[in-house]
């Protein structure tokens, strides 16, 4: 164990500081999947035909995001994103601006898979809310919301994982982030080693990730 040990006490800092750029990186595209990305992975449900709040207008537009960003090569979107993130984020360059093309994947990912989590529910819940009266929020919090938690805590796990494995190419606009790591202390510099301990970090993270996702999903199953 000699060379593990050896190998944290020269890059234990920088493995850190990668992980720390990760973690940020996560962070914020996963507040706008779940601010974001619900509203919108509900609005298609909500607004398609025979739906309790239909218009075609809105539900073409929300899958139309959803399709095109989840169609982009994630490394040609974030170059396609640059200009637009200099003119938001001030620079094109570092960990907030690779951030910024991650959200929108965030969002379209995790926008779909709200979709098909509500469309799971029953049908009789909706066709209940209609004839109850319900207006739109009254159904969408008092009834869809809490028969599809379990769904979408497991939905948000599964875009956590998603996107962690997204980040890892944010190295092209200096995003930093474990990923960038490895290929630049690991692959690029032929320390194998190096290389296969970040591996083994990354898998630990998406372990983690999973089996805390499927945990709170089956305490919020309550059927």
């Amino acid at each position: 164990m000699n060379w593990l040990t050896d190998l944290l006490a020269e890059y234990g800092e920088d493995i850190t500081k990668s992980m720390a750029e990760t973690g940020y990186m996560m962070l914020v595209s996963l507040l706008a999947a779940v601010f974001i990305g619900l509203p919108v992975g509900m609005a298609v449900y909500l607004t398609e035909r025979g739906g309790i709040a239909e218009n075609r207008v809105v539900n073409m537009i929300a899958n139309l995001y959803i399709n095109v960003v989840r169609s982009f090569p994630f490394l040609l979107l974030v170059v396609f994103f640059i200009p637009f993130t200099r003119a938001v984020i001030g620079t094109s360059f570092g960990t907030p601006a690779a951030t910024f093309p991650l959200c929108f994947v965030a969002v379209a990912i995790y926008g779909r898979l709200t979709e098909q989590i509500l469309r799971e529910i029953p049908p009789g819940i909706p066709q209940v809310a209609r004839a109850l009266g319900a207006t739109v929020p009254q159904a969408v919090f008092r009834m869809l919301l809490p028969e599809a938690r379990s769904g979408l805590v497991y939905a948000l796990t599964s875009a956590a994982i998603s996107l962690l494995s997204y980040s890892t190419v944010l190295g092209v606009v200096g995003g930093g982030g474990i990923g960038d790591f490895a290929m630049r202390y690991g692959y690029q510099v032929y320390n194998d080693s190096l290389m296969y301990l970040t591996i083994v970090i990354i898998i630990v993270c998406v372990l983690a990730i999973q089996a805390v996702g499927h945990r709170t999903s089956i305490r919020l199953d309550h059927r």
